[in-house]
């Protein structure tokens, strides 16, 4: 696209943005009047297309980006300076900025903006911040009490037979639930490493989920619920590992028997679909259905994240470590799957797993 007259008076801009179109980064240049003089591709489509020819404070809602442009204007030039732009996208922005010509020149002043955006950056940087901090906070609840324990038993509870027995159940409690954190660490990070290595084996998945419910048939007993099989007898093979889907299941049935209401079912259904993910592939959903409190629609897209627990206090009292869900969405993708999650609150709830069939 031309550049756009700035006035009458003013000499053209050093160089045409319409060369920059193929850049990825919105790329726009302003002239001495704070006028938009010209824009790339990019540019136009984050400012709108009437970006070209007006005011900068115009087409830009952040202040402090408009006054560190007219700073470089006015010979305070910032190599780079990063900015967050609300409106119209709600992106981080990291600012490059260039005077033409430079400070020893006269005549009038341009400036030429780039806008690298660093959003995803940003964000992986606090999804790692929150990591950390989350485990630390996982770890350290457990680890004192512990020590409180130690300390009990060594001091006033020393010759109380009654107080160690019990202060030795809950230490084993808490040492057991650092040993299913850590172990759930390492497997999460396992199948984050592997995510982009698909597996080769072909397998049934029919086996896989009767010994899934034959494994966690006493604990639904112990709430009075039976765990209802129904296997589709023409499910095609799956490209799969055995032990990552055997996991995946075992985690998805184990949760629907703790969160269920006691004395009901927890339905295990099979199907054939005709397509996954929009590709056409055939393959196999099974989903998992159980009756209870259910999940509020504000926490299901949440529910895979690290550490995110839609019912935190629940969760901890089951010992529940907060990265299931999280690693069953690393497999499930790892296997070029798909993960549903459906819940009509105090009714019912289903974990969908749809995975294509061999040779897709």
């Amino acid at each position: 696209m031309s550049l756009k007259p700035s006035p009458i008076d003013h000499p053209d801009p050093p160089l045409d943005a319409k060369m920059l179109d193929g850049l990825a980064d919105p790329v726009f240049m302003v002239d001495h009047t704070s006028v938009v003089v010209g824009c790339n591709s990019a540019a136009r489509d984050l400012l709108g297309p009437e970006a070209l020819g007006r005011k900068l404070h115009l087409i830009l809602s952040n202040k402090n980006i408009v006054e560190t442009i007219l700073g470089t204007l006015d010979g305070k030039p910032k190599s780079h300076t990063e900015f967050s732009l609300r409106y119209p996208n709600g992106r981080d922005y990291q600012l490059r900025l260039w005077r033409l010509p430079d400070l020893k020149s006269a005549g009038p002043a341009w400036v030429m903006v780039i806008m690298h955006d660093v959003t995803d950056v940003n964000k992986a940087a606090q999804l790692r911040a929150d990591f950390v901090a989350n485990v630390s906070h996982e770890l350290r609840s457990p680890l004192a009490s512990l020590l409180g324990f130690i300390e009990t038993l060594s001091g006033p509870a020393r010759d109380d037979p009654q107080a160690t027995n019990r202060f030795l159940e809950i230490m084993e409690s808490e040492a057991k639930r650092m040993s299913r954190l850590i172990d759930d660490l390492l497997t999460l990070s396992t199948v984050e490493t592997q995510e982009h290595i698909r597996p080769t084996a072909s397998v049934k998945i029919g086996p896989i989920l009767k010994r899934v419910a034959e494994t966690l048939s006493v604990q639904a007993k112990e709430r009075d619920m039976e765990i209802i099989l129904n296997l589709n007898r023409n499910l095609p093979l799956i490209t799969g590992e055995p032990d990552q889907l055997t996991q995946v299941f075992q985690n998805l049935v184990a949760n629907a028997v703790s969160y269920g209401t006691i004395k009901t079912p927890i339905r295990i259904l099979t199907s054939t679909h005709s397509g996954i993910l929009d590709e056409g592939n055939a393959g196999v959903s099974i989903a998992i259905v159980n009756q209870g409190e259910g999940i509020e629609p504000a926490d299901l897209e949440r529910l895979t994240e690290r550490f995110y627990r839609a019912d935190k206090s629940r969760s901890r009292s089951m010992g529940g470590t907060g990265l299931g869900l999280a690693i069953v969405k690393h497999i499930v993708a790892r296997h070029r799957g798909l993960l549903e999650i459906k819940s009509i609150p105090n009714d019912e709830t289903s974990f969908t797993v749809h995975l294509p069939s061999a040779g897709s």
